[in-house]
């Protein structure tokens, strides 16, 4: 029993002739009577009683009319559903952590202005997460400022960024223009969780340079990371992109460091068999053409050296 059996039952009874019937659906007599008969084997019951060339329905064929007027309608319903996911073009973006709150809003409320009619579905997580759903297909394009380790993936460099230090208003290291690398061992840092871009860059410039890192708190998003620094008095590594107004409502203070080895790049990244569709290739654009760290102003810091470097 089929769909197309249920369709052609439903027409016979709202006909009363399967002559009208098989017109109606454009396909001949002998068919409509064949799926009939092949209904009525398949459920052991008699559809229609036969009276002087025209067609009654039994007990039994009301019954299975009415679920069957069901079961088409919920079908039509399905093929409508998927034919139009079919049509809709998408475009699965994911970020990572900073990249989401920095600039990820922004890029894609470019990319619908350029693009208006087709989905955009996003997804944030560290860099770990955002290597993972694009080596199982889960997204179709991704924006990270980690290190990618899977050679599948093709990771380009993008957007200028660079981490700071900071450190609440009240802390010692505010009131110091120059702080040496050596006098961050022991010090309480908030940290982001393991598997983030941020925190990996920050630990191998810690560990090349043999300085132990206290972490006293983990988290996942840069706003719980601030909080530790503005409430607890930690130090923390983040993007100069994320600590703007807190700068500017002097609640955080910015120490950048002086040989810049905490410079990196936002980095398109796909996966090498991956078909570039006009759509991504879009997206790629507005990222390439993307205003960053050129609009932010410039804030009195403080500086981070390295004296044995």
């Amino acid at each position: 029993m089929t769909i197309r059996h249920l369709k052609i039952f439903i027409e016979v009874a709202q006909c009363g002739k399967m002559r009208s019937a098989a017109e109606r659906l454009f396909v001949s007599q002998p068919t409509i009577s064949q799926a009939i008969r092949e209904l009525e084997q398949h459920y052991g019951v008699l559809l229609f009683q036969r009276i002087k060339k025209r067609l009654y329905i039994t007990d039994e064929g009301k019954q299975l009319l009415f679920y069957a007027k069901d079961v088409v309608e919920q079908f039509d319903h399905l093929e409508e559903k998927m034919f139009n996911l079919s049509r809709t073009e998408k475009v699965k973006i994911g970020a990572t952590v900073t990249v989401g709150e920095c600039i990820l809003s922004d890029i894609i409320n470019q990319f619908k202005i350029k693009e208006p009619t087709v989905e955009v579905y996003s997804y944030a997580n560290n860099t770990e997460r955002i290597e993972e759903k694009l080596l199982n297909g889960e997204i179709d394009i991704g924006i990270i400022e980690g290190k990618i380790k899977s050679p599948n993936l093709i990771s380009i460099p993008k957007i200028k960024d660079y981490l700071v230090l900071v450190c609440s208003n009240q802390h010692p290291f505010a009131k110091k223009d120059v702080i040496n690398l050596k006098e961050l061992a022991n010090k309480s840092f908030a940290m982001r969780e393991k598997g983030s871009g941020t925190r990996e860059l920050f630990e191998e410039y810690m560990i090349k340079n043999k300085v132990p890192i206290k972490t006293v708190f983990e988290g996942n998003s840069p706003e719980s990371i601030k909080r530790e620094v503005v409430e607890n008095n930690c130090l923390a590594v983040i993007s100069i992109g994320l600590v703007q107004k807190e700068v500017q409502d002097s609640k955080i203070h910015i120490i950048k460091n002086a040989n810049e080895g905490w410079n990196r790049y936002f980095s398109v990244v796909y996966h090498k068999d991956k078909e570039l569709t006009d759509k991504i290739r879009c997206i790629i654009d507005i990222i390439n053409n993307y205003k960053y760290l050129q609009n932010y102003p410039k804030f009195q810091s403080g500086m981070l050296i390295n004296e044995t470097s």
